[in-house]
C-alpha cells in the first residue's frame, strides 16, 4: 500500500506598490467601470486573508514580503493589467483569464 502525504502552502496575493515603473513586475492602470477590467481586486485588510492570485490583494508595507511589485500607471495604453477595485470579497476575480499569468 503506497501513502502519499503533502503539504501545499497557499501564497497569499501579496503586492508592494512601487516608487518606479522600472522596479515594477506589472505595471497597473484602475479603470473607472469594471467593465473594462481584466481584474476586480478587493483590498483585504489582513495578509491572511488574501487570496492565491484571484484578486484578493494585500497591500504589503515592504517590498521584500511582497510576491509582486506592481506600479500604477497614469494611462490605460502603459498598463500590463487594468484592475478595478470591488467592495466585496465575493466579487473579486479574474475577468481576463489570457492576463492570469501576470500575476504568478
Amino acid at each position: 500500500m503506497l501513502f502519499v502525504c503533502g503539504f501545499c502552502a497557499v501564497q497569499a496575493q501579496k503586492v508592494f506598490e512601487v516608487s518606479s515603473e522600472s522596479y515594477a513586475d506589472v505595471k497597473v492602470f484602475v479603470v473607472s467601470s469594471e467593465s473594462y477590467a481584466d481584474l476586480l481586486v478587493y483590498k483585504e485588510s489582513s495578509e491572511s486573508y488574501a487570496g492565491d492570485n484571484n484578486g484578493r490583494w494585500y497591500f504589503e508595507s515592504s517590498e521584500s514580503y511582497a510576491k509582486k511589485k506592481i506600479y500604477f500607471v497614469s494611462s490605460e495604453s502603459y498598463a500590463d493589467l487594468k484592475i478595478f477595485f470591488v467592495d466585496s470579497e465575493s466579487y473579486a476575480g479574474w475577468k481576463n483569464e489570457s492576463k492570469k499569468q501576470l500575476m504568478y
